[in-house]
């Protein structure tokens, strides 16, 4: 078999994990979530795909050991914690203190633009999370043998796994919320309030990022 190839033992627990990981509320989900609700369906299919993106920078840091190197280093991961916290932080600042003649213009920008720019935030927000850093590197040896004579190609195949079935959670995610809220997010006073509100959120999980202990 394929896996046995690479080296790679208990998929499916793997595969299994990777789902229940998901299913456990983060950043992630809070970032998807809110663009969902506050943005439509199609803002939360771009964010779940810059997670993903994300989730597959992080596996090839860690198939070519980067990921360890920088582990190594506490001052670098708090750095990049105080980054991602401090990222998250901004992003919900920008929702909480904008005004209603905003969203209905950004409501009428150009799509390309403003997707675009979802894709990136996500992609930041995942890759400046240290939690994810530290789980990729904990995690994915748990499922290569020591013994494989292709250690990056396993590394780089789970990668792709656990980016696949992430989208197909995340993505759920999005379409989900983002019905949920289809009608209620067409009000512009409403649309206001829920930019606001997930705002108030991102900002509190910026704090928590930043503040809580390693």
């Amino acid at each position: 078999m394929l896996t046995s190839f690479f080296g790679i033992s208990s998929l499916s627990l793997f595969c299994l994990t990777v789902l229940l990981l998901n299913a456990t509320p983060g950043p992630d989900t809070a970032y998807i979530v809110g663009r969902s609700v506050a943005q439509g369906r199609s803002a939360g299919m771009m964010s779940a795909f810059g997670i993903t993106a994300g989730c597959l920078i992080h596996a090839t840091l860690s198939a070519f050991g980067l990921t360890a190197l920088l582990a190594a280093s506490a001052s670098s991961l708090m750095l990049i914690k105080l980054a991602g916290g401090g990222y998250l932080i901004y992003l919900g600042l920008k929702m909480l203190l904008k005004k209603g003649d905003a969203v209905t213009t950004k409501a009428n920008s150009g799509a390309a633009r403003t997707h675009s720019t979802i894709f990136l935030q996500a992609l930041m927000t995942n890759v400046l999370n240290p939690k994810v850093i530290l789980f990729f590197l904990s995690f994915f040896p748990l499922f290569v043998k020591p013994d494989s004579p292709h250690k990056i190609l396993a590394f780089l195949l789970l990668g792709s796994i656990f980016a696949s079935l992430s989208l197909c959670w995340n993505s759920g995610t999005a379409l989900l919320a983002g019905t949920v809220s289809r009608h209620a997010s067409n009000n512009p006073h409403i649309k206001l309030w829920l930019e606001r509100t997930v705002g108030a959120a991102f900002i509190a999980l910026g704090v928590k990022l930043a503040f809580t202990k390693s």
